[in-house]
């Protein structure tokens, strides 16, 4: 380390799940570039012997939520939310950080924390903040409420890096902030440790089947119920969903497992509840045949998903509202792209898959 080297806080309040895997790889790149960076991180960060990069965590563990009763639920989040952003304040002040990057942009209950990082802001410190979900369309409380908190989240930033080309809509005149637009980036994963066809076997996946597989978090914007129900008009095709649940307020795996059985597809499908170790990931991308990212039309932003199946070169079915994942999808040909929130759709998209010969750009889209 030399005096010299440019020097980041990077503020990333959850351990799991799309915006903690991505804040990782972000910081190990800018470590790589020469910027010495601190994470300001949960106590429970699940890559603590990463040497790229200094740990600070110092934060609350992600909120588990579930099966709470739901004011229980918004309290400890809202909780959480306070405690976090009071701890980045006082970090940024007593350790001199003149420049802070945040792993996403929040509006939540800002109205209630920002004053501190805007009076910080105005002493010179330089505020930044991937806006990996620009449309905020997610409403809690009344509408005006919601507003005032989008613009009193944008009020103490002075950089916005977004994944696709897009007119921020922060509520009121934001002359100071600087909108930059960046690509996902690519993940790196360990390579799989355990072959083909040993995986499938140990899943009980014939070896002529297509296996679909659903990755991550499972949440209703995912539109795992109508997967299910193309499923049942496609009859080669098995599904693998692998990650945890979404929090309270989502509908549980037991829906989903239910309807498989109402549709008579639940010998088709292989139920992977839980967190996925690194070093599982790659056994189930290369068992599979084809990744979904078949999101509702109100997801207009870049995937995770997506850069995990690039990395194992494993092509997909996507669907979203218009955003980065769409652009990329069809700029280079890694999959088919479809309309989103429709069973129709899905079949085709399916069958296209099966009969068409797609050939992905990887390099391209990784380059």
């Amino acid at each position: 380390m030399t005096a010299s080297q440019p020097e980041l806080l990077y503020y990333c309040p959850a351990s799991i799940g799309g915006i903690a895997d991505y804040a990782h790889f972000q910081v190990v790149a800018l470590a790589g570039l020469g910027v010495r960076v601190t994470l300001l991180c949960p106590t429970d960060w699940p890559h603590t012997r990463e040497t790229a990069y200094a740990v600070r965590p110092s934060l609350l563990p992600s909120v588990g939520a579930k099966n709470l009763p739901r004011w229980q639920s918004r309290f400890r989040i809202s909780r959480a939310i306070m405690l976090n952003q009071a701890r980045l304040a006082a970090t940024v002040r007593h350790e001199s950080f003149r420049r802070v990057l945040c792993a996403t942009y929040s509006e939540y209950l800002a109205p209630l924390w920002f004053k501190e990082l805007r009076r910080l802001a105005n002493t010179g410190v330089l505020f930044g903040a991937v806006v990996h979900d620009p449309v905020r369309d997610f409403i809690v409380g009344p509408k005006w409420w919601h507003r005032w908190s989008v613009a009193c989240g944008y009020s103490f930033l002075r950089e916005a890096f977004v994944h696709d080309d897009i007119t921020l809509d922060t509520v009121q005149s934001m002359p100071r902030l600087h909108t930059t637009v960046i690509p996902h980036g690519i993940y790196s994963f360990p390579q799989p440790d355990t072959g083909r066809a040993k995986t499938r076997a140990e899943l009980g996946v014939p070896q002529s089947a297509t296996l679909m597989l659903s990755f991550g978090h499972i949440r209703d914007g995912k539109n795992l119920d109508l997967v299910l129900r193309a499923m049942a008009e496609c009859p080669n095709f098995y599904l693998l969903v692998a990650g945890k649940e979404g929090s309270s307020g989502q509908r549980p795996v037991s829906f989903y497992q239910a309807l498989a059985s109402q549709l008579g597809v639940a010998d088709r499908c292989r139920w992977f509840v839980r967190f996925i170790v690194e070093r599982e990931v790659g056994n189930l991308f290369v068992a599979s045949d084809l990744a979904l990212l078949m999101y509702s039309k109100a997801f207009r932003s870049a995937s995770g998903a997506l850069n995990a199946a690039v990395f194992y070169r494993t092509r997909c079915l996507a669907s979203s509202g218009p955003g980065g994942l769409r652009s990329s999808v069809e700029k280079y040909d890694l999959g088919v792209w479809v309309e989103p929130d429709a069973v129709g759709a899905i079949v085709d998209g399916l069958r296209q898959l099966q009969t068409n010969d797609i050939n992905p750009r990887w390099c391209a889209y990784e380059r």
